[in-house]
C-alpha cells in the first residue's frame, strides 16, 4: 500500500507538470502538414528526449544538491517560485506564443517538443524535488507512466482534439495549470516554514 500511496504522490505532481493535455495543441500546430510518417517519427522522437532529458536530471539531481550544498527549503522555495511563474504565465499568455518562437526547428520531434514542452522547466524542477523526498524507483516509474500517457495523446491528438473541441483542450489546460500554482504556492510555504523553523 505505501508503494501505492508513493507513486500516486509522485505520479500526480508530475501529472500535472507535464501537462500532457494541454501539450495537444501544440502537438497539431507544429506538425501540422507534416506527413503521418513523420509525425509518428516525431511522436517517438518527442518521447525519447523527454526521456533522456529527465532520467539525466534524475541521475545528477542529487549530486547537484551535494555540490552547491543546496538544503531542500532552499530548492522548495526556488522551486515553487519558478513554477508559479510557468503557470501564471501560462495562464495569461498561454503556450501557443512560446510555440510559434520555437517551431522553425527542424527536429520539431527533439525541440520544441521533447524539450521544453513535453520535459521543461517544471517537470525538471518537480523531479528534482521529488528525487529528495521519494524513491528514486518509485519516481522514474512514475515519469515514465507519465510519459507514456503523453506519448498516447499525442498518437491519438487528431482524434482527442476533434472529440473535445479546441475549447475543451484549453479548459482542461487552464484547469491544470490551477492546480500547478496551487502546487507551487504549497511547495513555497513548506521551503518558508522549514527555513524558518
Amino acid at each position: 500500500m505505501s508503494f501505492l500511496r508513493e507513486l500516486g504522490a509522485t505520479f500526480v505532481p508530475l501529472l500535472v507538470a507535464m501537462d500532457a493535455v494541454g501539450n495537444l495543441p501544440i502537438f497539431l500546430a507544429l506538425t501540422q502538414g507534416i506527413a503521418p510518417k513523420d509525425r509518428r517519427r516525431a511522436v517517438h522522437l518527442a518521447a525519447l528526449t523527454a526521456l533522456g532529458i529527465g532520467l539525466g536530471f534524475v541521475a545528477i539531481g542529487k549530486a547537484i544538491f551535494l555540490l552547491l550544498g543546496i538544503e531542500l527549503a532552499d530548492f522548495l522555495v526556488a522551486g515553487g517560485v519558478i513554477l508559479l511563474v510557468l503557470a501564471i504565465k501560462d495562464l495569461v499568455i498561454g503556450k501557443s506564443a512560446e510555440a510559434q518562437d520555437l517551431s522553425g526547428s527542424g527536429m520539431v520531434g527533439v525541440v520544441p517538443l521533447g524539450t521544453p514542452m513535453v520535459v521543461g522547466p517544471a517537470v525538471l524542477t518537480t523531479l528534482l524535488l521529488l528525487v529528495d523526498q521519494y524513491f528514486v524507483a518509485i519516481v522514474v516509474l512514475a515519469f515514465i507512466f507519465n510519459l507514456v500517457i503523453q506519448w498516447l495523446l499525442f498518437r491519438q491528438a487528431d482524434r482527442i482534439v476533434k472529440f473535445l473541441g479546441n475549447t475543451g483542450v484549453t479548459a482542461i489546460s487552464k484547469i491544470i495549470m490551477l492546480l500547478l500554482a496551487a502546487i507551487a504556492v504549497k511547495m513555497i510555504r513548506q521551503g518558508v516554514l522549514t527555513i524558518l523553523g
